[in-house]
Formats: C-alpha cells, sequence, structure tokens
C-alpha cells in the first residue's frame, strides 16, 4: 500500500526524522518535555519548517490521544480553563501571519526568549518562598506559545517559562500540558488544511512514521514515573537550553 503513496524517499529525512519523532513522542510523556520544540527545527535540516509541522500533525494527534489517556487523571482543570483560551487566540495569530513572517526570525525570538528565561533563572534562582507568575505574564506567556506552536510546534518554551515557577508535581505537569496540547493541535487542523499543507505527500509521509510515535510515548511515559522532582525539573531546562540554541542557530545560519 505504502508503495503505491507519495511518500518523501530521501533517505536523509529518515535519518533526522526517526529521532526527531521519537524525540517528540518522549517529551509527550512530560519527561524531557523541552526537547520536544526540537523535533521540527532537526526535521527541517532535509524540508522546510512548514512542511516538517505538517507532516508531524498525524503522530502529534496520536501522541496527544495516547497522553490523555495515560494522564487524565492527573489533570490541573483550573489552570487548563486559564491556559486553553491564550493558547486559542495564539493559534488564531499564527494563522493570520503565518503567510507574512520569516519562520527564520520565528526561531529566533524562540531561542533568544528560551535562553533569557533559563539564564534569569541561573542568575535569581527562585527561593522556596517566590510568588508564582503573575496571571498577566501567564496570559502572554501562553499566546506566544499558541502562536509558536501554530508556526513550528514550539510551544513549549515560552509556556514553561510561565509554568515551571508554579513548581507543579511531574505528574499534574505532565497531564495538564498533554490536555493543553491536545486541544492547541486540534485548533491548527483546520488552518493547515486552507494552507495548502496537508497534502497527500505529507499525510502518507506522516503514516511512515506514525508507528514510532506510541514507542516514543511509551519510553518517557516508563521513565516519568520513575524520576525524581529535582531530576525532572534539571532534564526539562537541559531541554529548553538545547532548543534555545537549535533555534538561534536556525535563525542566524
Amino acid at each position: 500500500m505504502l508503495e503505491s503513496l507519495p511518500i518523501i524517499t530521501d533517505p536523509w529525512f529518515y535519518v533526522v526524522s526517526v529521532p526527531a519523532v521519537l524525540l517528540l513522542g518522549v517529551s509527550k510523556s512530560g519527561f524531557g518535555a523541552g526537547f520536544g520544540s526540537l523535533a521540527v527545527p532537526i526535521m527541517a535540516l532535509a524540508v522546510s519548517v512548514p512542511q516538517a509541522a505538517a507532516i508531524l500533525m498525524p503522530v502529534l494527534l496520536l501522541m496527544d490521544l495516547l497522553g490523555l489517556a495515560a494522564f487524565r487523571k492527573e489533570l490541573d482543570r483550573r489552570l487548563l480553563r486559564f491556559l486553553l483560551p491564550w493558547g486559542l487566540a495564539g493559534v488564531v495569530l499564527g494563522a493570520v501571519l503565518f503567510r507574512v513572517l520569516d519562520t527564520h526570525v520565528i526561531a529566533g525570538l524562540v531561542g533568544g526568549f528560551t535562553l533569557l528565561f533559563l539564564a534569569q533563572r541561573l542568575v535569581f534562582p527562585p527561593r522556596a518562598d517566590s510568588p508564582p507568575p503573575p496571571r498577566w505574564a501567564g496570559a502572554i506567556l501562553t499566546a506566544v506559545s499558541g502562536f509558536t506552536s501554530f508556526i513550528a510546534h514550539a510551544g513549549s518554551p515560552p509556556l514553561n517559562a510561565y509554568v515551571i515557577p508554579l513548581k507543579m508535581r511531574p505528574m499534574l505537569y505532565t497531564a495538564t500540558m498533554a490536555f493543553f496540547y491536545f486541544f492547541i493541535n486540534l485548533s491548527k487542523w483546520i488552518p493547515y488544511a486552507l494552507l495548502g499543507l496537508l497534502d497527500l505527500r505529507n499525510m502518507a509521509t506522516s503514516l511512515v512514521l506514525l508507528p514510532l510515535a506510541p514507542f516514543g510515548v511509551w519510553m518517557g511515559i516508563r521513565i516519568a514515573r520513575r524520576i525524581s522532582q529535582e531530576l525532572f525539573y534539571r532534564l526539562l531546562y537541559i531541554g529548553m537550553f538545547l532548543t534555545g540554541i537549535k533555534l538561534l542557530w536556525d535563525a542566524f545560519r
């Protein structure tokens, strides 16, 4: 069946896409969540950013559904009700500006912001009694997350800048992010179709990568349920750092 579909046949594409999809699956479990934003930049070594984002859409849908099934009992509903409207507003803005903005500019902005957040956390480390970020900052950062998620599936760095200081338990963080990104990714389907990104070649290629999705999520879930909170956030910072560096490299390359 696959032989009759117009899939991408370049071997280099699969060399970079297989680890990218596995990274994305592991990040969907909450373990190393910052690494998920590397998927599109890695795939962009072989195809354009918009094409990489389109190919990942069915993969993301399956991963999101697996995440909902795994974490449905751990959800912070109050936080999700606050985040979703702002995230969806960012998606709408991304859809409107998609044809206007250069993806390299977006990559540079997201990468720079991510590294600034990490620098602030290192220079001014939070104390145990530090208050949570203000809600207005959360609204802005979540809207930026929806915007960058639409452009390049890179929504986690801005959102993490708001959510990480809330000091949530790893499983509570993971479940809330799983539900948030399920609705955000679901909202992208119609705009992506209207922009002509969901063509037969992209969707057929996604079908080839789809079996990797449950394996990546399974790997991450097994690790996430056994990891300490301190190590969890340390790995989250490492993922955000690598994401920031890669996005800046893409912007100035």
